[in-house]
């Protein structure tokens, strides 16, 4: 009864002076909004990412050139590599290999000039990159054996040259002054600025050698993109790989000159970056909430001696030390704890408009609200008042009634 009491004296005080009650709270739905705005759609960045990266393949093994930096002398990644490991005798975990020509080039057609990413491949690109086209047909054998000039174009790339996504096949189209004719149009796969895997291009990989990107060798490749049996054989696989290439290379143990990274790496390497990233914005976001509480107790002090004839007058006729106390606890949690309701609301709004942002832009992104982080931010506010109310509270409980009564 004394707790429901304090609540309506509280509700009552703080409605008398309805607009320093406003501005104080506003501090708090800052922060909350902050909090729980930041969270969330970083929560939603990371499921993005991770949705990104698993869409490419959970059986999927990359090799790349380059490993420990006292190796003398290392030696590229081949085209010959890639047959070694493509031999099911030598890698019987392995269920396809492609290696892939990376760079970047200029595109033009019809007046529209872009700067894209370029990959050459062969045809086993398809099965293994999980890759599909939206119309027209992939890049064949002869196109390899006759170093066709043909290319797929990603979505993105066609709209930015052609306006459209659809009735390419036949156009042509100008890579780095060459005329290369569209064969194909690749299925959206989504994504955004580094990540967006709709803005590039597929070309035949002998082509890309010999007209466009040029390596130290003839055979050499940027990358191979290794396809397991299964998603349980990636770490066989991967030992395989590291076999034969050592044994091609003739490294010594511990000293290769190549990397192999799995989908399971990128995947942590994504979820630590995104998590840090959240806990450190987050971080920066409750910063406000104290703030909001130092307004809390600045408002709650003038309170206090505005209120101090009051204090003195309640004493007088009996109240405890106790209920001055609460009374004015009471005051600041209900004033954190609205703020920290319209703050949950506010960070909500903050969200959907940021996601709906993102979808304009070509970008899916679908901020996570959890309960945890709504109990989070609820409790974290709470506290928050009650911190920073304490002192006030206990300065008001600690009055002598006469003096109290004779302070004007």
């Amino acid at each position: 009864m004394i707790l429901w009491q304090s609540i309506l004296e509280a509700l009552e005080s703080l409605a008398s002076n309805k607009l320093r009650s406003g501005l104080t709270i506003i501090g708090i739905v800052i922060g909350v909004a902050a909090v729980i705005a930041i969270v969330s759609i970083g929560r939603g960045a990371e499921d993005t990412i991770t949705g990104s990266i698993q869409g490419i393949g959970t059986n999927l093994v990359f090799v790349f050139r380059g490993g420990s930096e006292d190796v003398r002398n290392p030696k590229p990644i081949t085209l010959s590599d890639a047959a070694a490991i493509a031999d099911p005798f030598q890698a019987p975990s392995v269920a396809g290999v492609a290696p892939i020509l990376q760079g970047t080039v200029g595109v033009s057609a019809g007046g529209e000039t872009t700067t894209t990413q370029i990959s050459g491949v062969t045809p086993d690109y398809e099965p293994v990159r999980n890759t599909h086209v939206s119309e027209g047909e992939f890049i064949r054998e002869e196109h390899i054996l006759g170093k066709a000039s043909v290319v797929l174009l990603g979505t993105e790339v066609a709209d930015r040259l052609f306006g459209r996504k659809e009735g390419l096949v036949g156009e042509t189209v100008r890579i780095e002054g060459q005329p290369f004719r569209v064969i194909g149009v690749l299925e959206s796969k989504g994504g955004s600025g580094f990540s967006n895997q709709d803005d590039h291009i597929l070309a035949p990989l002998t082509t890309v050698q010999t007209r466009l990107l040029r390596r130290q060798t003839r055979d050499q490749v940027d990358l191979l993109m290794v396809q397991a049996v299964s998603a349980e054989a990636v770490p066989q696989a991967s030992e395989e790989i590291a076999q034969i290439l050592r044994s091609r290379h003739r490294t010594a143990i511990g000293k290769d000159d190549f990397t192999i990274l799995t989908q399971q790496d990128f995947l942590a390497t994504a979820q630590t970056i995104t998590g840090v990233l959240t806990i450190f914005l987050g971080g920066i976001a409750a910063i406000s909430l104290l703030v909001g509480g130092i307004g809390i107790m600045n408002i709650m002090l003038v309170s206090v001696t505005e209120r101090t004839r009051e204090i003195g007058l309640r004493k007088a006729l009996g109240a405890r030390r106790i209920d001055i106390l609460v009374q004015f606890l009471t005051e600041s949690s209900l004033l954190s704890m609205v703020g920290g309701v319209i703050g949950i609301g506010l960070g909500a709004l903050i969200s959907n408009i940021v996601a709906r942002i993102a979808a304009a832009n070509g970008t899916t992104l679908s901020p996570q609200i959890g309960v945890d982080t709504i109990l989070l931010a609820t409790l974290f506010s709470t506290a928050v008042g009650l911190f920073f109310g304490l002192y006030p509270a206990n300065r008001a409980a600690g009055l002598e009634p006469v003096e109290a009564l004779r302070y004007e």
